[in-house]
This record gives C-alpha cells, structure tokens and sequence, in this order.
C-alpha cells in the first residue's frame, strides 16, 4: 500500500456518520402587515420605501430627487431628460442622476425587489446615481419561497434581486453606499 492509498484509508475510517436530512414540514413566515416588514426590510438595506398615494410621478421624483437634472426612464410618466432605449451606448447611463424603473413585486422577508430588464441596457439598473423602482402595493410576497414560484420568474431573458443601493464594506467595518451602483434606492409602491 502506497502512501496515498493510505491516506485516503485514513480519511475514510475517520468520516462522520451519516445523518438523515431535516423533515421539510416547517411553517413559512407570514407578516401581518407584509408592507410594513417590507419597508423595514427596504430601509435596513439602506433604502426607502414611499407610498405614491396618488401623486404623480414627477412630483415624487421632485420630492425625493429635487437635484436630478438627468433622469433616465421609459415611463412617460416620469418625463425622463432620457430615454435608455434610445442610447446606443449603454455606457451613456452610467452616472445619469436617477433612473426611474418598473419592478415586478417585493420581498417583505428581506426588502428584495425583482427587477427584469425591459429596457434596452440593463446597466441603468447599476450605473445610476440613484434609482427609483416602482411596484405596484398588492405585489408584496411574504418570503423568497413565494418570490421563486411568482410567475414573473419564469419568462425573462435578464432579471435580478435587488435590495437597497450598493454596499460595500471593509475590514474595518466602514460601510461605504454606493460603491458600485446606485447610491439610493427609493421603492415606490403604486
């Protein structure tokens, strides 16, 4: 016998027993109030969550962004200074104020949104200063258990989670936002 085949031997005298897996019966988590966890969820990732009580678009934007001057959507309801499905360059979105985009449903459990691309460049998403999705108030899910079998999932060639601006953070425990994406993301809830 070999060193190696010795080795291996060792290895294999020494394994844990085996173990059965968990039962599979557990209770989902449910919110009371799935808006509120959500905002919660939404505002400890850094972000915030408005309602739009019937405001127009353009007044949010001013209220919440009144400094962007360069506002990238598709919805004419935002009066967009740009149209990202017009840009040839995808490179031209990065740095634009704020981008104004559609998202399909909310996650109360972590704050999680779920954005498919349905604008030209996909780099709007992450290259904005700042980033406003709007999802309409009854499209709040309790779990990501729910969120994976929405049907949103099932038909889109790029789609994503995401959950507050970008964050980073260092050994030292400095958190820094907007590192490498949006510095701010405000969820407005239709």
């Amino acid at each position: 016998m070999n060193s190696k085949e010795i080795i291996l031997n060792r290895i294999a005298g020494a394994a844990m027993p085996p173990v059965d897996y968990p039962a599979f019966d557990f209770t989902p988590l449910r919110f009371e109030d799935r808006t509120a966890a959500f905002a919660e969820a939404v505002k400890a990732a850094g972000g915030q969550v408005v309602a739009a009580d019937g405001n127009p678009l353009t007044e949010l934007i001013r209220r919440y962004y009144p400094d962007a001057k360069t506002i990238a959507s598709v919805l004419p309801e935002a009066h967009a200074t740009i149209n990202p499905d017009t840009v040839d360059d995808a490179r031209k979105l990065i740095d634009i104020d704020l981008g104004v985009i559609d998202g399909c449903f909310g996650v109360a459990e972590n704050g999680a949104v779920w954005i498919r691309q349905d604008i030209r460049h996909k780099a709007l998403y992450f290259g904005a200063t700042a980033l406003m999705i709007l999802i309409p108030r009854d499209a709040l899910v309790d779990t990501m258990h729910e969120a994976l079998a929405r049907p949103e999932l099932d038909d889109f060639e790029y789609g994503c989670f995401m959950s507050g601006p970008s964050k980073t953070a260092d050994i030292e425990q400095a958190l820094v936002f907007g590192a490498h994406g949006p510095m701010s993301v405000t969820v407005v809830l239709r």
